[in-house]
């Protein structure tokens, strides 16, 4: 089973509340493509289109452009207004769907822990344990915040947008998905090289922390034979292994994040391009150009938000893999058939048949 269909495991008992956001996330997407049109007729109206000011003049009883202006403000207002209420619903009921699934997790894990023999816990670290149940725990809150609802989000929004282009302009549309192809491929490349490198993180942080836990919880002994030096020596090297493993890490972001990041410049400037030859040719207002250039920013923003939702992910992945492997882990230490569990002890001793 994939660590993510197993992640999903422990969101469905709240299916209800996961729908609930679910469906403040659609009216969202909804406000979102309403956003570019009121700014767009203003322009429209402020340029002397004939047809955007006779159209909303039918729509609104012969106003003035003066009022129509002041109509279309307000609706900009009201539209930002509802769309920030419904992200706050949405956002409010994803967060608790996910700190409830990593409390069962925790417990999950924690309760399996206390029931693995002495012999588990004696080859392995108890610092370790504690920071899977800690820390790499935090990757299942993480997997369903940041991978789940995002992606889910940022593709409905994607669909949207790309439908309201292709029906105002399929021309600028196309042009606009011309890097798609380039940046799946960056994500796809970056991807499997993020994993393995927040893999590697979380084991150097683990270690660490096991240093500094053991170092401490024996601090009578290390001062006892002056073994501080020591002791801080080995620390440095843990951390200083740490510090590589964030660098590096750090370092893959940043690249992947240029690359990304030129790309959909370059298909903002196209866009424009084609645009504004298209204004200057009469085949398109200045209105529905800014519309265009409002519904890029809305098509690269989940765009670029998928590319680091799938970062957060593979990182996520590393932590919800280490949870996975205690629990799947076996008890060496078997119990006999005829054995009795212990129920309740009083704390007291019998000696029977003593010599």
């Amino acid at each position: 089973m994939s660590i993510y269909r197993r992640t999903l495991r422990y969101f469905r008992p709240y299916v209800v509340p996961s729908a609930g956001g679910v469906f403040f996330s659609l009216l969202a997407i909804g406000f979102n493509v309403l956003k570019p049109w009121p700014l767009a007729y203003i322009i429209d109206l402020l340029a002397g289109n004939a047809a955007t000011h006779a159209r909303l003049q039918h729509l609104t009883s012969g106003m003035s452009k003066v009022s129509i202006i002041l109509w279309l403000c307000v609706a900009l207002v009201v539209i930002q207004l509802l769309l920030g209420i419904v992200n706050l619903i949405s956002n409010y009921l994803f967060i608790r769907v996910g700190l409830h699934a990593l409390l069962r997790l925790r417990t999950e894990l924690y309760a399996y822990l206390q029931s693995l023999s002495l012999k588990y816990h004696d080859t392995r670290r108890s610092a370790d344990s504690s920071f899977r149940v800690a820390y790499d725990s935090q990757a299942i809150q993480t997997i369903y915040n940041k991978g789940f609802t995002s992606i889910f989000s940022s593709i409905l929004l994607l669909i949207a947008t790309l439908g309201i282009m292709f029906v105002n302009d399929w021309k600028l549309t196309l042009v606009s998905v011309v890097v798609m192809p380039v940046v799946a491929f960056v994500i796809h490349y970056y991807s499997s090289r993020i994993r393995q490198q927040s893999t590697t993180i979380q084991e150097r942080e683990s270690d660490l922390l096991t240093i500094a836990q053991e170092g401490l919880s024996s601090i009578r002994m290390v001062q006892a034979f002056g073994r501080e030096d020591f002791e801080v020596r080995q620390f440095h090297s843990r951390a200083s292994q740490s510090l590589q493993a964030n660098l590096k890490l750090s370092l893959t972001s940043v690249q992947s994040a240029l690359v990304v990041g030129t790309l959909m410049v370059l298909g903002t400037a196209l866009v424009y391009y084609v645009g504004a030859v298209q204004v200057l040719n009469h085949h398109i207002t200045l209105g529905v150009l800014t519309v265009f250039v409002s519904y890029i920013a809305a098509l690269y923003q989940p765009l670029e938000q998928l590319t680091y939702t799938a970062w957060a992910l593979e990182g996520a992945t590393a932590g919800a893999r280490r949870c996975f492997e205690v629990l799947d882990g076996e008890d060496d230490v078997a119990d006999a058939p005829d054995a009795h569990t212990t129920e309740k002890s009083k704390g007291e001793i019998e000696f029977r048949n003593a010599a």
